[in-house]
């Protein structure tokens, strides 16, 4: 049975830094070839199974079934949920449902542009990124932002900073399910523990997403709006994402945000009507409101595929359900981790698993899917005809991500069972607890690079998990440390801002809208690292395996 080898040149200065050329080159090959991210994950892939397989001695025929196990749950475990979910997305687009639910929403706020931010931004944008993710909430905030006289860069930052929170659950809960993957920590409770570091960390941006729109005095008048906002979403965010898993809680979490703001907009209104810059809009414009020209039934409709969401996902997926537990296929290749002190043939301490589970929560996505169709075919919202549009668009646009999840996962567990991420723990464990401040900032630096929270948990994540048990701090704290600090590096993406900007006059100026984001992304991670620091010290327990 093949044994890692924790220190394969007899330095381990040398081994780790051997052990992260992978991980370089990746980021290499993304950042500043800008190759396509399905080419470098294959490039990326080779390059570490070579490594894996010279140096670390990993025996082909074993390596060749983590990489191809590894690949496998990366088809089914994320593509096949993003891919449905991209096909929802498309289905409400195609049939006009979508352009229906916005313009709806549109009519129930008011010309401030600060209830308009929070609306569309914050409510909006954690909607988008719930069911669809990969920067798209930017693509289409940004436009609605513009036509309310914020310039083009400044809509995009606005944007990109809502979009911070939600980014964990993203693409129906992705990011999560991909952690759970590499780390083989419980899924649930991974949701569990990153819904209550993103719990914390929503308190914030609501207030900068005020002060980015209207300055300090707009704040003033209209902070109701971000208390309502942020505590709005994470009332439905995180009972979600604790209780019931990484799939719908940006979507609950928006739709509970959206009600929260229209009861208090019936309550309360700011006293002044304010444009962009805090800039105060006169009485007469003030008083006018925009009509959404739809019908009842029409409202209804476009309300109604969400309704059908929640209403198969959540039985289906919760913790109460048999579904996605029923197995049809498991297969491993096993080992011994250099960092176990017992392993036995029965008992091995390092394995890498493929566990095909035909009812997990892609195919309740896919479910949805067809009922949406359905219900739209009936009504004569959705023509037959449009079937075809829907999956070329979504193929269209999701290829390269569906290679991406193939290559990546392929890479991770061939990263993982050679021992290149043991050597790598061991190594970083001689930072002792200071590590609970750099854990963030891979993170961040991760997906800074390779634009993909997702991507950064398939490579960090299990390297994250041993160095926390090598300093014995709770399980599941740098685990989902390294998913919210991935969170926090999205606005500075150049993949993520390269979909973000495809809707505006930066498109191919990419750099631009970076160095514009980038002061309050660090802002935003100086916030995560306090909050790490007391989770830490403070209340381990929220990070412990129950």
């Amino acid at each position: 049975m093949f044994t890692q080898l924790i220190d394969p040149l007899g330095n381990l200065t040398l081994t780790c830094l051997v052990a992260l050329v992978p991980v370089v080159a990746l980021l290499l090959m993304l950042a500043v070839w800008r190759l396509p991210a399905w080419l470098a994950t294959l490039l990326g892939s080779v390059l570490t199974f070579l490594l894996a397989a010279w140096l670390w001695k990993m025996p082909l025929d074993q390596g060749a079934h983590a990489y191809a196990y590894g690949a496998a749950t990366g088809v089914w475990n994320v593509d096949w949920i993003t891919f449905w979910g991209m096909v929802l997305f498309n289905t409400l687009a195609v049939s006009g449902v979508f352009e229906n639910f916005r313009r709806w929403l549109i009519a129930q706020g008011s010309l401030d542009v600060r209830v308009q931010t929070m609306l569309f931004a914050w409510a909006f944008g954690a909607l988008l990124e719930g069911l669809v993710g990969f920067g798209y909430p930017w693509a289409v905030v940004a436009p609605i932002l513009i036509s309310l006289g914020i310039s083009d860069l400044n809509a995009i930052r606005v944007a990109a900073i809502a979009n911070n929170a939600p980014v964990s659950y993203g693409a129906l809960g992705a990011p999560i399910i991909t952690l759970a993957a590499v780390t083989s920590y419980p899924l649930l409770a991974l949701s569990g523990s990153v819904g209550t570091i993103v719990a914390v960390l929503a308190l914030l941006p609501p207030w900068v997403l005020l002060y980015l729109v209207s300055g300090k005095e707009g704040v003033k008048g209209g902070w109701p709006l971000a208390v309502v906002g942020s505590l709005g979403y994470i009332a439905g965010q995180y009972p979600v994402a604790r209780y019931w898993g990484p799939y719908l809680p940006d979507v609950v979490g928006a739709m509970v945000c959206f009600a929260a703001l229209l009861i208090l907009l019936k309550v309360w209104q700011p006293k002044a009507t304010l444009g962009y810059g805090g800039v105060p809009v006169d009485a007469a414009t003030a008083r006018q409101t925009q009509g959404h020209g739809l019908k009842p039934g029409e409202v209804l409709q476009a309300w109604l595929p969400f309704v059908v969401l929640l209403a198969v996902v959540v039985p289906w997926t919760g913790p109460w359900s048999n579904l996605p537990k029923v197995s049809w296929f498991k297969a491993q290749a096993v080992g011994c981790s250099a960092l176990a002190s017992v392993c036995t043939a029965d008992k091995p301490s390092l394995t890498a698993v493929f566990d095909f589970k035909p009812y997990i929560a892609g195919t309740a996505i896919l479910t949805t899917c067809i009922i949406v169709a359905v219900l739209l075919l009936a009504t004569g919202r959705l023509k037959v005809g449009q079937l075809g549009e829907v999956f070329r668009r979504s193929f269209h646009q999701m290829w390269g991500a569906l290679l991406v999840g193939v290559f990546i996962f392929g890479l991770a567990y061939t990263f993982n069972y050679s021992g290149m991420a043991a050597s790598l723990a061991k190594g970083f464990a001689g930072l002792g607890t200071a590590f609970v401040i750099v854990c963030p900032i891979l993170g961040f630096i991760g997906v800074a690079l390779s634009g993909s929270n997702t991507s950064t948990n398939a490579m960090f994540g299990k390297f994250q998990a041993l160095v926390g048990a090598q300093l014995g701090m709770p399980p599941l704290l740098l685990p989902s440390l390294n998913s919210v600090g991935a969170e926090i590096g999205k606005p500075v993406a150049p993949q993520t801002a390269s979909v973000g900007v495809s809707t505006s006059k930066f498109v191919r100026k990419e750099g631009d809208v970076i160095r514009h984001n980038m002061g309050w992304t660090f802002i935003l991670l100086a916030y995560l690292i306090v909050i790490a620091v007391l989770l830490y010290f403070a209340h381990p327990r929220a990070m412990e395996l129950r």
